[in-house]
């Protein structure tokens, strides 16, 4: 893991078109700024984790499952 150490309005660029940018800090939280093109998903971790699992859950259905 790359550990990086930001101050408020500096950024990080991830690859060539994603941009992260430190908007605000207050105690123990951050506010993050993402620029990135439209068709690059932007999540944060917890919703894209709850995607997978719908994801494999829809994946295991069997063809027995779907109605004629």
């Amino acid at each position: 893991m790359l550990v990086l150490t930001r101050k408020l309005n500096q950024s990080i660029v991830i690859g060539d078109n994603v941009e992260v940018v430190v908007l605000e800090v207050r105690g123990e939280q951050v506010r993050l700024g993402i620029r990135a093109p439209k068709d690059v998903a932007v999540h944060r971790k917890e919703i894209y984790d709850q995607i997978q699992e719908e994801n494999r859950a829809a994946a295991d259905i069997s063809p027995d499952d779907v109605p004629d």
